[in-house]
């Protein structure tokens, strides 16, 4: 039981929710990394920013083997995602995408990166920190293949942002792209640019912003379905 009124603060803003808040992701790298890791790490966060903590110390963790450590900071710092990159000679540039429930790890998804143009090699500008992207999905396989659907829920979870009941034409500024194919997954990133059109509906253009990824598909560890259902379950009082 808190004593304080500031540890009371705390425990509330832990409590159970009806609407959760924004889902907050923490950023880290393990034991060892290359330059290409620690960029896309950062780049991710900038993505992110301001729901998001970067760790910039190393953690000698393997999240496939153990992910007490992650469960660790889970809890330390109220997220529910986790972005964490690595490198060695079996898996060069590595990135494990996961979200936990309850504080347990729920659905992890390991890439390899085999290609990758960073946010400052493309020279233009940018969008505003914290915008709202619309996120588009191409590829049978989001629709078709179990460990694409669960990926695809787990990249919403991941950028989706905010939840909000309106949103003004010039806000729709972000496009986060992923596109399935051949066992791949390829993330392009565009700024919405609305031109004229001479009439009331103005023309649309896509400019690449960065970062670009070519990702290719390791391992997985995907909650069983009872699991996965119960994380999913929403309280009564929102169904009505």
């Amino acid at each position: 039981k808190p004593k304080t009124k500031r540890s009371k603060r705390f425990m509330e803003s832990r409590a159970p929710k009806l609407t959760e808040d924004v889902k907050t992701a923490m950023i880290m790298k393990g034991g060892n990394t290359s330059q290409t890791i620690t960029q896309a790490l950062k780049d991710i966060y900038a993505l992110k920013k301001p729901n998001a903590v970067l760790y910039k110390k190393k953690n000698i963790t393997r999240p496939f083997e153990d992910s007490t450590s992650l469960e660790f900071f889970s809890k330390k710092t109220d997220c529910s995602l986790f972005l964490f990159g690595s490198h060695n000679k079996k898996r060069p540039n590595n990135l494990i995408f996961g979200r936990l429930f309850d504080f347990h790890v729920l659905d992890m998804i390991e890439f390899g990166i085999e290609k990758y143009v960073s946010l400052s090699e493309i020279k233009t500008s940018k969008c505003p920190e914290g915008t709202k992207p619309m996120l588009v999905f191409a590829g049978e396989a989001f629709d078709t293949d179990n460990e694409h659907r669960r990926l695809k829920s787990l990249l919403i979870d991941f950028f989706r942002g905010p939840t909000v009941s309106a949103v003004r034409l010039a806000g729709l500024e972000h496009v986060l792209h992923f596109t399935a194919l051949d066992g791949k997954i390829y993330m392009r990133s565009y700024r919405c640019l609305l031109k004229k059109s001479g009439c009331r509906t103005p023309r649309i253009e896509l400019e690449e912003i960065g970062p670009s990824f070519d990702l290719v598909l390791r391992r997985t560890h995907l909650a069983s379905d009872d699991l996965y259902k119960l994380a999913h379950k929403q309280p009564k009082a929102l169904k009505v």
